[in-house]
This record gives structure tokens, sequence and C-alpha cells, in this order.
């Protein structure tokens, strides 16, 4: 391992969460909350940190692959607990593990939270809760590669390590130049909405939140009802924009050169869409009796479908009374999420696009044992180490998927609740059933459980193996 170009990231990265920590900093200090000026300490903190990693820069600034997964993974957890200090600090969530919690919830685009109350919070935190989505949603080396000069090394293997999804390529040929193009598109978005929400009635502090909620795939709220008590027109530009940031950012780039035949290619957002849209009709004709109208079911089915796929995490409802089967298919979308290369969490829908081609290919195989059969994923032929990445990836997702199951049960609550607490938490969607739906929260569970959660959440937003290399005794050796 490199280790003086692993601690030299380390403390950009704190360096630019430091100059996060002074927006939340910002709001505190509009509203006259005395908790404002603990954002300022901890970006103060932050930045000594930072300057004691960056002050003598490495000789050898080439980032390895190893390198490029490890140090993402430190950079997320190290974010993480120092960005949960400014809500233990202030009061707001007095045990730090559970403001670590809040915190990964928040960068990791989950939106799981332990707070039952969430409007007795100051209004810098909540502000930090809902930007932690922002910044995570589009990723902090995303970003950071936009805008720092960071000494010409091998880039691409940091934001391959932080980017969702099984194919990653470059925009354009300097990652630096792709990176940009990404938070241009993000910008562009994220203004959009609010803008939105604004002009149609939200007030101003709550649409700048719920847009970062919404733009990062987040789904913290700035209310204890959630989107309940919203008119139905900004319920449907939330819904819109939440399944607009499940596509993947690849889309936008081609609308954006005006490549229309590439755009309306992609066969990952054609399955995404259409997936969407059978899980609207199947629910909507599910819980229509619910509903007082037909138009009322589809915007809460739609709202719905849209934030568990894109694993957002907010409510119109509480799905948690919907019948057995429309609650099955919200399970199944859990699991499959959003496109690759979107700010949406779960398996992604190309991997299960490419799951499906295996399994067709490997039944083509053994009635015709001497064909040779290609698989194709948008006119291109999917490279070997694709589909092999995508079969060891389902292996260990559900690897990790039941060893947390079966480490939360020892707190012996009912299998539904702990059952979609590690999906939505792994899956980095939010809001689960039973004890963990959309009204409830993870407050309960015990220490050893929201340790679990909170890896789970790391390694769902990170496609787990950066988590994994940090336990491979191998990951740490010096290069010779």
């Amino acid at each position: 391992m490199n280790y003086g170009m692993v601690f030299y990231i380390l403390g950009w990265i704190l360096r630019i969460e430091s100059v996060l920590l002074l927006l939340p900093g910002a709001v505190g200090l509009i509203y006259h909350e005395k908790a404002a000026w603990l954002f300022f300490l901890v970006a103060g903190l932050a930045l000594l940190l930072s300057f004691v990693l960056t002050w003598r820069k490495p000789k050898n600034t080439k980032v390895y692959g190893r390198d490029g997964f490890t140090v993402v993974a430190l950079a997320w957890i190290v974010m993480s607990l120092i960005g949960a200090l400014p809500f233990t600090l202030s009061g707001d969530i007095p045990f730090y593990l559970d403001a670590v919690f809040e915190t990964v919830s928040g960068f990791t685009t989950t939106g799981a939270s332990i707070l039952p109350a969430v409007e007795n919070l100051n209004k810098c935190c909540l502000f930090w809760r809902s930007f932690t989505h922002w910044v995570g949603g589009m990723g902090i080396f995303v970003f950071m590669l936009a805008v720092v000069p960071l000494l010409g090394g091998s880039t691409f293997n940091l934001m391959k390590a932080e980017s969702p999804g099984p194919i990653i390529g470059k925009f354009v040929p300097k990652i630096k130049d792709s990176s940009l193009i990404l938070y241009t598109i993000y910008m562009v978005i994220t203004v959009s909405e609010f803008l939105l929400l604004w002009l149609f009635g939200m007030p101003l502090f709550e649409a700048i939140c719920h847009t970062f909620g919404t733009v990062g795939t987040g789904g913290f709220g700035v209310k204890n009802s959630g989107y309940t008590e919203y008119a139905p027109i900004l319920q449907n530009i939330t819904t819109f924009f939440m399944i607009a940031c499940g596509i993947n950012f690849q889309f936008y780039f081609y609308l954006k050169d005006r490549k229309w035949r590439e755009a309306v290619g992609m066969s990952e957002v054609k399955a995404y869409l259409g997936i969407i849209l059978v899980s609207i009709a199947l629910v909507t004709v599910n819980v229509r009796g619910l509903y007082g109208s037909l138009s009322e079911t589809v915007r809460h089915a739609a709202f719905q479908i849209g934030t568990i796929i894109t694993t957002t995490g907010y409510a119109t409802t509480d799905f948690d009374l919907w019948p057995k089967f429309s609650q099955c298919i919200l399970i199944i979308l859990m699991m499959v999420g959003a496109c690759a290369g979107s700010t949406g969490g779960g398996i992604k829908v190309s991997r299960i696009v490419i799951l499906i081609k295996t399994i067709a290919k490997e039944i083509e195989s053994i009635i015709h044992p001497r064909a040779v059969k290609k698989i194709q994923f948008d006119g291109a032929t999917v490279a070997h180490e694709t589909v092999r990445n995508t079969s060891v990836f389902f292996g260990v997702y559900f690897m990790i998927f039941f060893l947390s199951l079966l480490v939360v049960s020892i707190d012996n609550f009912d299998f539904t609740t702990s059952f979609t607490a590690v999906a939505a938490t792994l899956n980095n969607i939010g809001p689960g059933l039973a004890k963990v739906g959309p009204t409830q929260n993870f407050g309960f569970y015990s220490w050893h459980a929201k340790c679990v959660f909170i890896f789970d959440m790391l390694a769902g937003r990170l496609e787990i193996f950066p988590m994994l290399l940090l336990f491979a005794p191998s990951s740490w050796k010096r290069y010779t």
C-alpha cells in the first residue's frame, strides 16, 4: 500500500469536509442557534487534521487499485466520524454511536434514522443531516476530483471504487473533466427541483432540505409526518425527480451532447423505467380500495415505487398498511435498486439485466453445447470479467445479507422487522416494514445491531468490496 498517498488523500477529504461544515454553521447563525458554533469548531478540527496529513507531498503519487478501494472506504468512515460530532456536541443526538449511525445514513443516502422526532433538532443539524445526502449522492471523491488538482496520480481507481454499478467508464478522456460534467448535471437537477418545490409553495428551508434528500436519493425529511402533509403537486414533483435521479447519469450526458440514439438505446434505462411502470400498475390495482380516487391511488403508488426503487426513502402514506402483495413488490424493488451510475442504491438494474442474460446463455449452452454465444449490453459484448464480477457480487451480497440478518436477529424482533431492516440498510433505502416502517425508526436496536447496520450502509453505498478490503491483511502491506 502507498501509505503516503492514502494519508494525503484523507487529508484532502478532511479539508473538503471542513468547508462543507461551514454551510450548516451559517444556517445556524441565520436562525440564531448556539449549535452553529459547534459546526465551526468541528470544521476547524477537520482542517487542522487535514494540514497534519497533507503537510508533505508524497514522492510516489500513484494510486494503485487496492489503494483506491481502501482509501475510499477509509474516507467515508472518517468523514462520518467527524460529521457525527456536531450532533453529539449539540445534544441533539447525545449517544455518539447513534450520531455516527445518523451521519453514515446521511452520507450513504440511506435515510434510516434513530430519531423519533426530527422536528426537535436545531435547524443547522437538520440542514447538515440533509446536506450529507447531497454530498454522498454523487460521491465525495467525484467532487474532490472535480475541484482538486490531485497530483496527477491514477485517480481513475478512486472514481471506480466509489462509483455505483458494475460498469465504470469515463465520459471524456480526463477524469477531472468527467467529474466536472457529472457535478454540472447534478447541480442543474438540484437547482431545477429546488425552484419547482419553492415556486409551488414549499417553504424555502424545507425545499432546500427535501431537494438534497431527493437528488441524493437519501430521504431524510424535516417533519415527523414526512411527505404526507404536502400538496399533491409537490409530491408529484418529488416523484419525478426521484425517478430521474435513479437513471444512469450517462443518459444525461448523451442528452447534453444530443446523442439521441445512444440515450434512447440504453437498455438499463429502458429496463428501469419498465420495472417502475409495471410496478405502479400492479400496486395501483392492489391498493385501489384504500384511497378515495384513482388519481390519489396512482399518486401514492408512483411515489412509493419511485422512493423504494431509487432507495430514497420518503413516504406519502404508511405502506406498512398495504396488502402483502404490494409489500412484496416493494421488498423486491428494495433489492433491485436504481441504475448503475446514478445516485440510487440497491443491487442495480444493470446487474439484474446481466444476470438474466447470463442465465439465458447458460440455458442456451445446455441446449446447444457447441454454440458460441456472447452476452450483449447496449450493442456491445459484455467482457467475461464483468460477468464474473457480477456473479461474485451477488454471492458476496447475499452472504453479507444473511450474516447481518443472523447477527441482528439476536435482538429477537420479528422476522419482518429484522429482514427489512437489513434490506433497508444494505440497499441504502431507509424505511423497511413493521417496527422499521415509514412511521418508525431504528433507535430501539441494540448497539451491536446498529454497528451491523452502519457496516451494511457503507458496504451498500461502496459496492461492498472497498469495505471488505479493510479486513484483508494483504491490503495493508507496503509495496516493495
